[in-house]
């Protein structure tokens, strides 16, 4: 109970505060910085497809080794 009447006397307490812009701008700004990912994004799919894949060789030193394979991977 003596939590509720401090937790209620704090709300009381606190003076509203305006944001130093409008609420439309800051979402603005959320807004472009995702449109900037998405263009940089966009932008470099094409880095993965310069090559063509190769099949990633076998090293029994590897620290976590890839065990989904059942045995099938030529060492």
């Amino acid at each position: 109970m003596l939590t509720q009447v401090f937790g209620a006397a704090l709300v009381a307490s606190e003076a509203h505060v305006e944001l130093p812009v409008s609420p439309v701008v800051i979402g603005g700004g959320i807004f472009l910085v995702f449109l900037i990912m998405m263009f940089s994004t966009v932008a470099f799919t094409s880095v993965g497809h310069r090559h063509s894949a190769v099949e990633e060789h076998v090293d029994p030193h590897r620290q976590h080794p890839n065990k989904h394979d059942h045995g099938q991977a030529q060492h």
